[in-house]
Order: structure tokens, then sequence, then C-alpha cells
């Protein structure tokens, strides 16, 4: 009943934040007006604690005598009222914890939505920061800047301002704090906007090569508690549905909303002075005399914590990057702040699967705690034992592991991992010494019900599932290892030969810890496969290996050093730099040696892509309890109807991905770019080769289209995008799709940089070479990730192989072939033996010195409809159909069209009006002839397309669909049935 309440309280919370969050709901509730969040918390406390008491008194008793008096006075219906009364007060007790959860993550809702941004708008505020950034700005590294802080005294924003505009507000404001008589400032900020409006925001800097970068590389040295003026722009928070449209499906608004951000704001001006220094004693008493004495604690820990970060921020330009990302990782190991880590270095402890190292967890944790505790009883042993005639030794060990474990987490921020590891302390000595029989697994649950009550939203944390699931797992490991140990025979004494004895005893013990070690990663990693694979869409194989020696080399050599030497910091910075030297080395090797085992080219797809929903869990789950609860309870074999069913899911779902033919819409990151992938089923069918016209016999093919829809004639924002970035995300989303080799890439925008033959001025016509040679490298990079039989592209491409090779010199990497790049031109044509599927080039004309026709459109011919959908990152399996626009066809002509069974998909890419103007003067005749073989003719592009009405209609267009779900504006003059598009994007 215990584990059965606990589970349905954490079920209805959950299920209330997903309803409320996907469902309008009023923001003004009468119910909600009256419940208060900390007063139902403590009821919610007395409800658990009456449950608890009344389940421990109704305990079987041990006096037999006692209980055979009570059967024979007791009669059969006194017995069966008392149950009944008995099962009625828990069941109505275990219905009240419930239904008080659910209230209790409805009103953290409401809360929430209630000081949320809900309108874009441009303002000057006061800015307080909040502990330490998340990244740091460095315009060299075009890293940027990232932190939590509170926005006061909002005024609109009229015109811009200038640093020393702000400077000036923020002296006015220091004036107005430090004399209480005058009133003006406030008086003036009262007729602009009510100053009591206070917002918690994520503030955001990039460098953009303005003049602002200066004043922005100001922002590294605001330390906690700061305040200053900016003028910001507030943005509101993207919800979980905008999700489908970030190429890594990481859910930012569950993220935000987890750690209680209203909103974005994203740094316009900063005022180069502050109102007052945190690091000033004086500043701290007269900040904020509201705040009460915890967070006036916590800042001044945050501070330490931008002290200890600042120390080792030193001298950074002057390192090379492998000291640099050494020197962050012993940072982050010290105080969990990762905003030196680059990206590679996360990429590499990802793809190593110990990336749950580099955060603070328990481990840290308890380790100091012991370390402290342990000191403190020795002190206490050798100066004044006279301390433990008032308190045992346990206590004094308990006590000082309490505060050393509730100081560290707090500077290590108060993650869930080290705020659990300091609870559990804390209960676990709360439970000896009132010796309440209380299990540690019931004690860990206990701890996971209060957390989520405190805060609902922490149920939207992956830390919060992986660390509580980690070490349940841990304990019921841990016990049935002991069971095992205590049961095992021991090893027979010979007098005879001693020493031969010692050594087999030794050889025993190695081997026995060895195959424990392998036993414990193996149980973990498989056992915690379901809900990673559910949380992050991807595993790495290669955890299974390298945690073998990370967890030990980081638990007992890395981590005890660095905290060592946190240690000494307090005492000799000299001698703990000295340590972090060692640490920072030791990282350094390891780095080199992950890389190494990484690149092998044996062992390169490591990743396991495996679509994992709460069907898949729950199965996972039912499979697992019969060996989670006591032996001989529940008979093993009934875990073989849900793992038969487990089995049979995961291959439905991987079967339903290549049965049917697809094209998928992959998010990119940048509106103009596009990726599509085609995933056809071949049936062991021969493709055609177009290098030699041989036949290779394969079950599914799958082509990959990416083009730049930026128009010439218009002016639009750079792309942000980079190759690293767009391989990388198109790798994880073609593994997702179970996608491990393409028959071949398309490129269907032209790129300057592969050809000489054009003249300074006719590129720069074109797009910049930043943007043009985004594409090709993005290729060159996933050649070197997954097999590639074909590369077209668009345009000359006579500088491709030297281009390539300088790509792989500059990535480093050897043993991969290279790939040839044929020319996307029109006609080109790829197709099957059966001809169920042909690919052919509409436009592109190279040998024409104009670079506005070199754009290559494709069209796809199936025997059946391809079905398009929008990837979704977060869960491939539930990709949504696309909006699509359908004309309404002559019936005439509609008639003659079902006669064929042909279907075309129309892959429009064209940057200029003259590709459909050369089209139709060279191949407008054949094509009419050729649209009436296809039963339907669909059309996709970008909404910037140059198509006109007279092409669409000669190609007899039925359904037109856009990558940014924006209308067409060809299409709006004609006869058409919006399937799905809102009626405001359809006005123009």
């Amino acid at each position: 009943m215990y584990w059965l309440v606990g589970s349905l309280v954490i079920i209805a919370m959950m299920g209330v934040l997903a309803v409320a969050d996907n469902v309008a709901m009023p923001i003004d509730m009468p119910l909600l007006n009256v419940v208060s969040a900390t007063g139902l918390l403590w009821l919610l406390v007395i409800f658990a604690i009456i449950l608890l008491s009344a389940t421990q008194l109704n305990s079987p008793s041990v006096n037999t005598q006692s209980t055979n008096k009570t059967r024979s006075v007791s009669s059969p219906n006194d017995v069966k009222l008392s149950l009944f009364s008995k099962y009625f007060l828990f069941g109505l007790l275990a219905i009240g914890l419930v239904v008080g959860s659910a209230l209790q993550a409805l009103v953290a809702h409401q809360q929430a939505e209630t000081t949320k941004i809900t309108d874009s708008i441009r303002v000057q505020a006061l800015v307080r920061i909040e502990g330490i950034s998340d990244s740091v700005y460095d315009a060299s590294t075009d890293s940027g800047y990232r932190q939590v802080a509170v926005v006061t005294h909002l005024m609109p924003l009229v015109a811009e301002l200038t640093p020393q505009d702000l400077a000036n507000s923020t002296s006015d404001y220091s004036k107005e704090e430090n004399n209480s008589l005058s009133k003006s400032y406030n008086e003036s900020s009262d007729k602009n906007l009510n100053n009591s409006i206070e917002y918690r925001v994520l503030l955001n800097a990039y460098p953009k090569n303005t003049s602002n970068d200066d004043s922005f590389s100001n922002l590294n040295d605001l330390q906690p508690g700061d305040e200053l003026f900016m003028s910001l722009a507030l943005v509101p928070l993207s919800t979980s549905k905008q999700a489908i449209s970030n190429p890594s499906g990481f859910d930012s608004y569950r993220w935000l909303r987890g750690r209680h951000i209203d909103g974005v704001a994203n740094i316009l001006a900063v005022s180069p002075l502050t109102v007052s220094k945190s690091n000033n004693d004086e500043a701290l008493q007269q900040a904020s005399t509201s705040d009460s004495y915890f967070k006036r604690f916590r800042t001044r820990i945050d501070i330490g914590r931008w002290q200890l970060r600042d120390h080792f921020y030193r001298d950074w330009p002057a390192q090379t990057i492998a000291e640099q990302q050494a020197r962050a990782v012993t940072l982050s190991l010290l105080t969990g702040d990762r905003s030196l880590i680059n990206r590679d270095t996360k990429d590499l402890y990802q793809l190593a699967g110990i990336s749950h190292l580099l955060a603070i967890s328990g481990t840290h944790v308890l380790f100091l705690a012991i370390v402290l505790g342990g000191a403190v009883v020795l002190l206490f042993n050798r100066l004044c034992p006279v301390v433990y005639r008032d308190m045992p030794r346990w206590q004094v060990r308990w006590w000082v592991m309490i505060g050393a474990a509730f100081i560290y987490a707090l500077f290590t921020g108060f993650d869930v991992p080290a705020a659990r590891t300091a609870w559990m302390l804390l209960a676990i000595g709360l439970v000896r010494l009132t010796l309440l029989p209380i299990s540690t697994m019931r004690v860990l649950l206990a701890l996971a019900v209060l957390m989520a009550w405190q805060d609902p939203y922490v149920l939207w944390q992956a830390g919060y599932w992986l660390s509580f699931i980690a070490v349940a797992l841990l304990l019921k490991y841990e016990g049935t290892l002991y069971q095992r140990n205590t049961a095992a025979p021991p090893l027979p004494y010979n007098d005879d030969n001693g020493r031969a004895y010692i050594s087999n005893v030794l050889f025993r013990r190695a081997l026995q810890i060895a195959q424990r070690i392998f036993k414990l990663q193996f149980w973990l990693f498989l056992t915690l496969l379901p809900i990673t694979l559910l949380l992050f869409g991807k595993a790495s194989l290669w955890g299974l290996i390298v945690n073998l020696f990370a967890i030990g080399l980081f638990g007992w050599v890395i981590v005890p050093l660095n905290l060592l030497a946190g240690l000494f910091y307090l005492l000799s910075p000299t001698i703990a730099d000295s340590i972090w030297s060692l640490v920072s080395a030791i990282v350094g090797n390891l780095h080199e040696l992950i890389g190494w085992l990484t690149s092998l080219p044996a062992l390169t797809d490591a990743w396991l892509y495996t679509p994992v929903n709460m069907a898949i869990l729950l199965m996972v789950l039912l499979s697992v309890v019969p060996w989670l609860l006591p032996r001989g309870l529940l008979s093993r074999w009934l875990a073989l109807p849900p793992l038969t069913l487990l089995m049979m899911t995961v291959y439905a779902n991987q079967q339903s991905m290549i049965t049917m033919p697809t094209l998928y819409i992959l998010p990119t990151g940048d509106p103009y770019i596009s990726a599509a992938l085609l995933k056809f089923p071949l049936h062991n069918q021969s493709v055609s080769n177009s290098k030699d016209g041989s036949s290779l016999a394969k079950d599914n093919t799958s082509w990959l289209f990416l083009a730049d829809h930026r128009p010439t004639a218009t002016r639009t924002m750079p792309s942000n995008l980079t190759a690293d970035k767009l391989s990388v995300s198109l790798e994880q989303q073609l593994g997702s799709l179970s996608v491990d080799k393409l028959e071949g890439i398309i490129v269907q925008s032209s790129s300057t940089v592969l050809t000489d033959t054009l003249n300074a001025s006719e590129q720069n016509m074109v797009v910049s070479a930043k943007n043009s040679e985004l594409l090709p490298l993005a290729v060159a990079q996933l050649n070197q990730q997954l097999p590639v039989s074909q590369y077209w592209q668009a345009g000359r491409s006579e500088r491709w192989s030297a281009f390539q090779q300088a790509s792989k010199i500059a990535a480093q990497s050897k043993g991969k072939t290279n790939i040839s790049a044929q020319g996307c031109e029109q006609g080109k044509t790829w197709q099957v033996a059966s001809g169920d599927l042909s690919i052919q080039a509409m436009t592109g004309w190279s040998e024409i010195g104009d670079t506005s026709v070199w754009d290559c459109t494709i069209a796809i011919d199936s025997s059946v409809p391809i079905q398009v959908l929008r990837y979704n990152a977060a869960d491939p399996l539930k990709s949504l159909s696309v909006n699509s626009q359908t004309k309404i066809a002559d019936n005439q002509l509609d008639t003659d069209h079902k006669k064929y069974s042909l279907s075309r998909l129309v892959l429009d890419t064209d940057t200029h009006p003259r590709v459909w103007q050369m089209w139709s003067l060279l191949c407008s005749a054949d094509s009419n002839n050729d649209s009436m073989r296809f039963k339907n003719i669909t059309w996709l592009g970008h909404s910037a397309s140059q198509m006109t009405t007279d092409v669409i209609s000669r190609q007899s267009i039925n359904d037109i669909i856009t990558y940014d779900d924006k209308p067409l504006e060809a299409s709006l003059s004609l006869n058409i049935i919006n399937n799905g598009v809102d009626a405001e994007a359809m006005s123009p």
C-alpha cells in the first residue's frame, strides 16, 4: 500500500501538469484563490503522517497470548467490521493524499500562469542577478551569456538607450536608495509602469559583431546580487508544442518552467555601473530588507561560487583548448558550474555515456560529509571526549555530516541529486534517532513525494527521475547481493599451504570485486535504459564500457582530490592550484583516451535510437516488477507476457517507420534552411546505379534533401547555423528514424565556394561565402559518420575534391572514403528497376553562366502516395502530418488523373524567378504531357519561393505544402481549400 499510494501521488501530479499545460484553463478560479500552496503542503504532510501512524499501529503483534485472547473474545462480525473500518480509513486518507497532491500541482501551475510574460515588449528595467550564469560571454568562441535574473521597475522603451543612458538611470536609482527622503524617482517610475511588477527571466546575450559587444563583455563581471539597469526585449516562453521545430527535440519550455522562469529577456544594452557590489558586506545589508536570511546566506554562497569560477577563468585565453576544457570539467566536478564547458566536450561525454559524471551527484556530497564528519569525530576523540557524555558519537558525526551536506549542496546550486542526498542523510538519521521501523527504500520514496509536493515542477526535470531511480536500483541491488554473500559458504582453510590459501583468497576476492562491478554496471545500464531513451531519445552503448573505469576514476581519484583542493583553497590557494593542476592533467588524459576510443572505426555506431513512449515504459516496469518484489510474492513467469508484448511493440514501431513511404521534414533551426528525408520501402527490389548501370538488391532506400531558400532579391538575416550543428542534428535525427546509411544526398542550392569559374561580383550576387559553404560542409561531415552512395550538388562543383579534403583535415578525420559530387542538372534521373520510385531533376542549368538558374528542383515519382510528416524530435513516433492547401481541380482533369496510379512529389528550390522562367521556355511542353500520368501531384517548398500561379497550373499541382508552414503567395489567387492552415496566417 505504501508504494501504491506514493506512485498514485506522483502519477496524479504528472497528469495534472500535463493536462493543465495542454488545455487552456481560466486563471481566476475561486478554489485556487482560497488554497495556499504552503498551507496545502503542510496539510498533505499531516495526512501522510496520520496514514503512516495508522499503518504502524495496525501492524500484527508478536504477542501470541494476547492474540489468542482477542480471537476468543471477538466475533467474526466484529472482526469484519474492524477490518472494513480500518481499510475504509486507509482508503479515505489515501484518496485525500492523491486528490490533495493533484490540487497542489494545479495550484503551482496557476501560480506560474499568473506570473509569466504574455506579450513581447521592449523595456528598461532594473535587473537583479540571481546565482551564477549558465555560460560566459566570449565573442572569440561565439559563446553567449545566459543568466537567471529578476527584473523590476519596468518602463516601456520608446527609444534606443545607450549604455551611458542606463548608467545615468543606475546612478539616479543609487542616489534614491541612499536618500530615502527623496521620492522623485519612484513617483516618475510609477507614472510609467507599476513597479510592483516583477518577472524572473533568463537573460540572453550573444555575439553579433555590433557596437554593444564591448559592453556585453562586462556581463561576465556581474556577481550574484548585483543590480543594474538594462534595456531588454522581453519574450514569452515557447510552448511544448514548439519543441517539434527544435532539431534536438529539447523541450526548452519545460526546462525553463522547471527553473521557475517567467520569460526570456534578450539584452539590448547594459549599464556599465551597478547599484551595489555584492561582495561588500554593507551592500548586502542594505540590499532588499525584505529578503529572508536564507536568501542573503545563499547569495553569499553564490558569490563564493562566482569567485571560484573567476579563479579558474584567469589566463583563460593563454591556455590551449584541451587545457581549458580539463579545467572546465574540474570546476564542474567541484561546484556544478558547467559554464566553461564547450559543446564538443559535452558531446564527448554524451557519446561516452558518462555525462552524468559532470553533475554533482550524491557521491560528491556524501564523500565530503563523511570526510568532515570523521575529521570532527577524530578531533573530539583527541581533544574533547567529554562531549560524548551528552551526545553519542554517531550523533556528533551525523550532525556534522548534515551541516556539511546542506552547505555543499547549496554551494553546488542545490540541484536535485545534491538536495536528495542532504535530505536523505537527515531522514535516515531521524529514523535511527526515533527507532522507527522504516526501511531506506521507503525513506527514498517519501523524500521523492515530499520534493514533488514542495515543487511540482521538479517532476519535469530529468535529474529528478534519474537520481531517485538510480538510488532505488542501487539499494535493491545491494540488498540482493548481501543476501547472496551471506548465503555463500566460506573458502575452506588448508593448514599445510598458508601462502596458497592467502593467494587464492586474494584472487577470489579480486575476481568477486570485478564481477560485482561489471554486474552492477550491467544492471544499472539495462534498468536505466528505458527511462534514458524516454527522457533523451537516445543512449550511448559506450556507457557500458567506459563507466567500468570512469566511475572508479572519478569516484576514488578525481573527486576526492578535487574536494581536497577545494578545502585547501580556503587556507592556501597556492596548494589548491597545485592539486587542481594534477586533477586537470588526469582529466585531460582521460579526454584523450575517450576521444581515441570513440574514434575507432569499428565502434563508431555507438548511439542507440529506439523511440520510447509511456506505453513501452509501462511494459518495462511490468516486466521488472516480479524481480523487484520479494522472492515468492509473485511468480517471475508473470513477467513473460509484458516482456513479449514489449518486444512486439518495439518491433512494430520499427516496422511502421519503413513499411509506409514517408518524407520527413526535419527541423534545422534556421527558417530558410530545409532538410527532408525520404524513406521508401523496396521489398528486396533492385535499384539502378547511376554510375555504371548495375543493380543492387535493397530492402529500403533513403535520400536526404538539403536546400537554402534565401531569396537573392530580398535582404534576410544571415544564418547563425553552422555546419557542425547541422550535421550533428541531422545525424541524430537520422539515427532516431533507424537510418544507418543513405542512398544519396541532394543539395538543391548552388554553392559558390565549389566553383572557381565565377568572378567576385557574380559570387556576391548569390549568397555570402559563409552561407554558401554551409550545406556542402555539412555533407562532408555526414559522409564521415554514415555511408553515402551518391551526392548530387546543384550548380558547378569542380572544387569539391579540394573542399572535401580541407574539411577532413580541419576535422582531423581519418580512415573515411571520399565521395564524389555529381551535378544536379535538369533531366538527371535515379530509379529502381521496377519503376516504383524515381528521382529526377526538373531544373538546374549549370552550363549557363548565370547562377540564378542553377538551383535544382527535384521530382519524386512513386507508385504509391508518399505521406509527408513534420518530424517530431521529442517523439519521432508522433511525427505529425503537415498542413496543406488543396487545389480544387477541374472535374474532367480530375477524372483523367484517377486513371493513373503514379504520384509525384515536387521538392522546389528557387531563389530567383529566372529558374521557373527558364523551365517555362525549355520544359513546359514536356511537363504538361508528364503531369497527365500522375494521380496526384504535391508541391513542397518554401513560402519565399518564386513559384508563379502559371507554373502551378502548368504542372497540375493538387496539394501545396511549405517547409515553414506559411502560405505560398502564388497560391492565394487559386481556388484552394485550406487543410489546417490558420486563417491569420493566410491573410496577406
